[in-house]
C-alpha cells in the first residue's frame, strides 16, 4: 500500500483551522504529550507497530468504546461489551504530529472491512479513530475524506470516528506483548511481519 498523504498542511487545510492553533487540547500532559487513541484490529499488532515511532514515549492496550465499565479480556472478546481493542499512545508533539500518527494508522490495518482484520472478527476489532477534542475530530475526518477523494483504497472506509468516551487498560499480560513473547507463534507468523513492513514502510519515522 502507497503511502498517504504525509502532509499535515494538506490536512489542516482541508480541516479549516491553522497548524499554529493556540486552543488548549483534553490530550496535553503535565509535560506537554499529547495522547491519542485508536482501534485498528488485534492491539498486541498495533501496538508493536506504533512502539517504535520517534516521538511515541509510551503505547497502552486497552478497551474503549462500549458500555461496560472495567471489562475483562474475556467479555470484551464476546461482542457483548461494545468496547475496541485499542491502543492508547503517549507522544510528542515536537517531534510527531497527530497527523503523522493518523498516517500511520490507515496505513498498517484495512480499514475497509468491517469489524474484521485478517483472521481476527467481531466488533472489538473495529476501524476506529477515538477524538479527544475538536480538533483531532477536525484532522481525522479531513483525512478520512481526502482518501475518500483520492481513491487510496478500492472499497469505502468504515472507519468511524467517534468521541473518547472511555479508556480501561487492558491486563498486565496483553502490554507490551510482542516485546515479551517474541517466540509465541501469533508473534512470529502476525505480528512479526506486520512490524517488518511497516518498517520498511516508515523508515524516516523509526526510532
Amino acid at each position: 500500500m502507497k503511502a498517504i498523504l504525509t502532509s499535515l498542511a494538506i490536512i489542516t487545510a482541508i480541516a479549516g483551522y491553522s497548524q499554529k492553533s493556540t486552543k488548549p487540547s483534553m490530550t496535553t500532559t503535565n509535560a506537554g504529550l499529547q495522547k491519542a487513541t485508536f482501534g485498528n484490529g488485534c492491539f498486541w499488532c498495533t501496538e508493536a507497530v506504533f512502539l517504535n515511532l520517534k516521538g511515541v514515549t509510551k503505547v497502552e492496550s486497552g478497551y474503549s468504546g462500549g458500555k461496560a465499565k472495567n471489562p475483562s479480556y474475556r467479555e470484551v472478546c464476546t461482542g457483548s461489551t461494545g468496547h475496541a481493542e485499542v491502543i492508547q499512545i503517549t507522544y510528542d508533539p515536537s517531534v510527531i504530529t497527530y497527523s503523522d500518527l493518523l498516517e500511520v494508522f490507515w496505513n498498517t490495518h484495512d480499514p475497509t472491512t468491517l469489524n474484521k482484520q485478517g483472521a481476527d472478527e467481531g466488533t472489538q476489532y473495529r476501524s476506529v479513530v477515538f477524538y479527544q477534542d475538536e480538533e483531532e475530530r477536525k484532522t481525522a475526518e479531513a483525512y478520512k475524506k481526502q482518501l475518500e477523494t483520492s481513491k487510496v483504497y478500492k472499497d469505502p472506509i468504515v472507519t468511524e470516528i467517534t468521541p473518547l468516551i472511555n479508556f480501561y487498560p487492558a491486563e498486565d499480560y496483553h502490554q507490551n506483548y510482542f516485546a515479551l513473547n517474541q517466540n509465541a507463534g501469533y508473534c512470529q507468523y502476525v505480528i512479526r511481519p506486520k512490524v517488518e513492513k511497516f518498517k520498511k514502510q516508515f523508515k524516516d519515522k523509526l526510532k
